[in-house]
């Protein structure tokens, strides 16, 4: 049972003191059976006047900070927030990832109350005026006879980590259309590609915002580490919600520590929030995250 301490460090920085509007923070892990969290400091500086946490409507755990309230407000040239957890983290499915029968090949079989359920993570959120996504999701099928549910999913997991080049960008998500054109994108850009591929199929995906733990030696190898990663759920009967990380070719939870789950990637945004001043005033935001394996501290 690996336990993993995870560092993150985000500081925004201000040419003058300005005050904060509130802000809304997803630092802590979603706690099943695969994780569960062993402890966790949250260090905000300047301290805010009110600080409360509450589940959201997928039971991630969020928390809000409020930098003014009566007479008092917060004005400073810099914010700073610290988070340190530290996570127990079990293999999802350590006897192997067993499905239904109805869930072993193509089209995958759900029932009505799962299709109910699941609605929000079938619906395709891209327009797709040429077909260029479908076209790419069905190449992995095989017209002649029925495509076992895990080939298609290696498949597709391979082809995206070996046809794309992985990039760094701070902002902004691709149209899965333009992935697909550049051959190029982030962790985020590929996680889109493959829910939005994954629900052309008929397949529920949502997306996940967490950590990656990426070992010393491996580190030339995995994309992702030093900052918060993404990466894709896929449910299947009989197995529930399997993670898959696209950008590393990674099919199961390892190494992923899970924080917030959402139908798209706008919903788990590890931190937001505003300032009071003008434009000019900032000066940017820097980000550090390390995750570690508690044996190697």
């Amino acid at each position: 049972m690996p336990i993993y301490t995870v560092t993150h460090v985000t500081t925004y920085r201000y040419q003058k003191r300005v005050g904060f509007g509130e802000h809304r923070m997803m630092f802590l892990p979603r706690e099943g059976h695969d994780q569960h969290l062993l402890s966790s400091t949250l260090t905000i500086t300047p301290e805010p006047v009110s600080l409360r946490w509450h589940d959201d409507a997928l039971g991630n755990r969020v928390g809000v900070a409020r930098f003014s309230g009566g007479s008092n407000s917060v004005l400073a040239t810099s914010l700073v927030f610290e988070s340190v957890i530290r996570v127990a983290h079990f293999r999802s499915h350590p006897a192997g990832i067993n499905l239904d029968e109805e869930a072993r090949f193509l089209p995958v079989s759900l029932s009505d109350e799962e299709k109910e359920d699941l609605r929000p993570f079938l619906f395709r959120r891209y327009p797709d005026p040429d077909g260029t996504l479908l076209r790419w999701a069905e190449s992995f099928l095989d017209p002649s006879e029925p495509l076992p549910t895990f080939e298609l999913l290696t498949a597709m997991i391979h082809a995206i980590r070996h046809d794309h080049a992985y990039i760094r960008r701070d902002h902004g998500i691709q149209d899965p259309a333009e992935t697909l054109t550049l051959r190029s994108g982030t962790c985020r850009d590929f996680t889109e590609l493959m829910i939005e591929a994954l629900r052309a199929l008929g397949l529920p995906a949502r997306f996940v915002s967490g950590y990656l733990y990426v070992p010393a030696r491996d580190s030339h190898d995995i994309h992702g580490g030093g900052a918060t990663h993404a990466w894709v759920q896929v449910y299947l009967p009989g197995a529930g919600w399997v993670d898959i990380d696209p950008t590393n070719a990674i099919l199961g939870n390892e190494g992923l520590i899970r924080i917030a789950v959402a139908r798209e990637p706008s919903e788990v945004l590890p931190l937001s929030g505003s300032y009071i001043g003008m434009p000019d005033d900032d000066l940017g935001m820097e980000v550090m995250v390390k995750v570690v394996r508690e044996e190697e501290r």
